[in-house]
């Protein structure tokens, strides 16, 4: 079995593959239609344009020279961050890995003096979900309503360090 590495850097070519596993994987697995991949796509394009290494981490994991995983911190001013597209590919489940982006993200909010840490996801994304829990998060808003195809509930997490 092929070892899975952790990247803690942005490189070109990146971003777009990251949407890609997006729009590709939540489509096959949720059901979420393209407008799922444009919000990702412009919200990342921003987050590219004005990323920072000093208060923005930004994480792949790469099993055989190819993309199985990520995850961001976007860090705010005001002493917040935001958990960000957190995806581990099918090839890579199972082996603890969505766990270690996890813990590799809170370490870089608590490295870097951040209060607390919010994610917003969707509830159907349970797996992810009981990652965010073990990990200390708590929901702390919900709103049911049309997106990305359909009737969802979007959930707020915080996780106060």
């Amino acid at each position: 079995m092929s070892e899975i590495t952790i990247r803690a850097r942005l490189e070109p070519g990146d971003i777009g593959y990251i949407i890609y596993l997006h729009g590709k994987l939540y489509a096959q697995e949720y059901h979420l239609d393209r407008t799922f991949e444009g919000d990702v796509a412009i919200k990342m394009g921003e987050f590219a344009k004005t990323y920072d290494s000093r208060t923005d981490y930004f994480a792949v994991a790469e099993l055989d020279g190819k993309i199985v995983g990520s995850i961001v911190i976007n860090g705010l001013s005001d002493e917040s961050a935001q958990l960000r597209w957190f995806l581990v590919h099918p090839d890579a489940r199972g082996r603890g890995l969505g766990r270690k982006l996890i813990e590799s993200a809170i370490a870089f909010c608590r490295e870097h003096g951040f209060q607390k840490v919010t994610l917003w996801t969707i509830s159907e994304l349970k797996a992810a979900a009981h990652l965010y829990r073990q990990s200390g998060f708590t929901v702390t808003r919900e709103e049911t309503h049309e997106i990305w195809g359909a009737t969802r509930t979007e959930q707020e997490y915080e996780l106060i360090l």
